[in-house]
């Protein structure tokens, strides 16, 4: 195991965490947003003080990658990688939607079955998503999607499937399938990154400093509008 810093600053919450061996030390968030210009850098060097305090030293940062606000992975990213390249420690990246999952499979009773469907709100009826089992096994790959009456109706009329993230709130009117369960309150955190920061730092799956870029959303609108060409 290992002590690591977490950022998460992919939406309108900054939050930054410090773990040792899987435990939570230090939690800090603002949901008052967006702040992250501002409070980023003070979560992260209450972070780093606390650690210092207590003779803890640092083994790696992980950092939120998206998909997410622009300006928001920005400075998340930034702070990421300025701390890993001065400390000397690697680099952790975690996607947002499998984030955004763990606090339902952490806290809530999930169906044998189920499948989740964390969504990132975009302009209009649009929202970016992917589809996972319990196991946090893509099912369905990150994508754009228009939300119509006819959304995810594949899997709704198989099983149970969870939906959540602040881009639900648009579906909640449109997709009425009974198998449908809508959460409210979910939103990405640093507290959350836990479990897939430490899986993906025990695997060694570490990002190379100098030329990480997180995922921003404008990259899959991009994406979308060439396979429609």
């Amino acid at each position: 195991m290992a002590t690591i810093l977490h950022i998460e600053t992919s939406a309108r919450t900054c939050s930054v965490a410090l773990s040792q061996d899987g435990a939570l030390l230090l939690h800090k968030e603002d949901r008052e947003g967006p702040n992250h210009a501002v409070l980023c850098g003070v979560f992260c060097e209450e972070a780093l003080s606390f650690a210092e305090s207590h003779a803890i030293p640092l083994d790696a940062v992980a950092v939120s990658q998206g998909p997410g606000s622009y300006t928001g992975l920005r400075i998340g990213v930034s702070m990421a990688k300025g701390i890993a390249y001065g400390r000397g420690v690697p680099l952790v990246a975690v996607l947002t939607l499998p984030l955004l999952c763990v606090p339902l499979l952490l806290r809530e009773r999930v169906e044998e079955g189920a499948l989740l469907v964390p969504m990132i709100d975009a302009r209009r009826m649009e929202v970016y998503t992917a589809v996972y089992d319990r196991a946090l096994k893509e099912v369905r790959p990150i994508q754009a999607e228009i939300v119509t009456e006819q959304s995810f109706s594949d899997i709704l009329a198989e099983r149970p499937v969870y939906v959540f993230g602040d881009g639900a709130d648009k579906c909640k009117d449109v997709i009425k399938h009974p198998n449908a369960r809508f959460l409210d309150g979910i939103v990405p955190l640093a507290k959350n990154m836990l479990p897939l920061a430490e899986r993906a730092f025990l695997r060694g799956e570490f990002q190379d400093t100098a030329y990480f870029e997180p995922f921003y959303l404008k990259e899959f609108v991009a994406i979308k509008s060439k396979n429609l060409l």
